[in-house]
């Protein structure tokens, strides 16, 4: 049986279906991430979870317990779930200790103790228990608010976008100090994100969410590399879609013939490549004009500089037709590469590509 059991759930506001018939399973101590554009339904779907709100349909067990579904629904103080929101939403009249320790009995034994413990756990100096939010960073601040929805040792946590205000390098840090944190708790942990990298680092599962609903639900690498169609394909990273005509386990492309993961017979077809699978290697123009059949050369005829790398627009220089589609046969490609050996604009280069290409649905 799952820990976390989500059955056609359900949210109506007026005309808008914010959230209109989700299903997802979740394991014991896993975690999964939601990831989609603005206003599809994500944050909506965790106030549904916690208990913020109610669902006009569907079910919602978590750990055997059912949450919504039967007669009456469980209350939000009683779910035993934590919440992180993106601004950490503390207290600004009450001092860090006082924040980390808002949900612990006042009571409990060695309550101080156990506060300062959590601080350290979330890497938080002891001598800032004594401090007011305002007087902490935005990083220091989202650690107080994980310390504090830990404080109750919560059966499910909820994170929305809690890493998005952090610069890249906090950031990166931040989500990885948090991920081992919850790991070694053995809290199953639900992340809103915006960020791609970020959903497919932190996760065992990943959700794409749009208009309400999961377009595709399974592990970073199935979605990465078997994405179920072409929102999917672009949402988790940058994407290469190419026409192509697919035969015996083969695609004959605008740049050669790659393998694919079916023997099905398409004359018209749309694949995907992921940029790392295509490199670029610096030619002469005369090579492109003797190339051999299966040698295919291009252009570069824009270079983005972007720091650590930059993205380079290269068109195809000897393409084939492609399959009644030669305006998008003929577009460039996309390529992002190290900026220490990308080429510069008018190099020509050769191009070949790794398989398996992905067909998309």
């Amino acid at each position: 049986m799952s820990f976390l059991e989500l059955r056609t759930i359900r949210k109506q506001y007026g005309a808008l279906a914010a959230v209109a018939g989700v299903d997802i399973d979740m394991a014991a101590g896993s975690r999964t991430a939601i990831v989609g554009p603005s206003g599809c339904g994500k944050t909506t779907l965790l106030r549904l979870i916690a208990g913020f709100e109610l669902p006009d349909a569907g079910r919602i067990v978590l750990d055997g317990d059912v949450l919504v579904g039967s007669a009456e629904s469980v209350p939000a103080h009683r779910r035993n779930i934590g919440v992180v929101a993106q601004d950490g939403a503390l207290f600004p009249h009450l001092s860090i200790a006082d924040n980390i320790g808002f949900g612990m009995d006042r009571n409990a034994d060695r309550r101080s103790e156990h506060i300062a413990e959590l601080a350290y756990v979330v890497g938080l100096d002891k001598a800032i228990l004594r401090r007011r939010p305002h007087e902490l960073s935005g990083g220091q601040q989202q650690r107080v608010a994980l310390a504090r929805a830990m404080a109750r040792k919560p059966r499910l946590m909820l994170l929305d976008e809690p890493f998005s205000a952090l610069d890249t390098g906090l950031r990166a840090s931040m989500r990885k100090a948090v991920a081992e944190l919850l790991e070694a708790a053995g809290i199953a942990t639900i992340l809103v994100t915006h960020d791609q990298s970020e959903a497919l680092s932190f996760a065992d599962q990943v959700a794409v969410m749009r208009d309400g609903v999961f377009s595709q639900v399974g592990t970073p690498r199935e979605l990465y590399l078997h994405p179920k169609d072409r929102m999917v394909a672009e949402f988790l990273g940058d994407a290469i879609i190419l026409p192509a005509r697919i035969a015996g386990g083969f695609a004959e492309c605008s740049i050669g013939r790659l393998s694919v993961e079916t023997q099905e017979r398409r004359d018209t077809a749309r694949i995907m490549l992921r940029p790392e699978q295509v490199s670029l290697e610096r030619a002469s123009r005369e090579e492109a004009v003797v190339a051999r059949a299966n040698m295919v050369f291009g252009e570069v005829v824009e270079s983005e500089f972007a720091g650590p790398s930059c993205t380079v627009a290269v068109r195809i220089l000897n393409n084939p037709d492609p399959p009644d589609t030669a305006a998008i046969g003929n577009s460039p490609l996309i390529l992002r590469r190290s900026f220490a050996d990308a080429p510069a604009v008018g190099d020509v280069v050769r191009i070949t590509a790794v398989g398996p290409a992905h067909v998309l649905d």
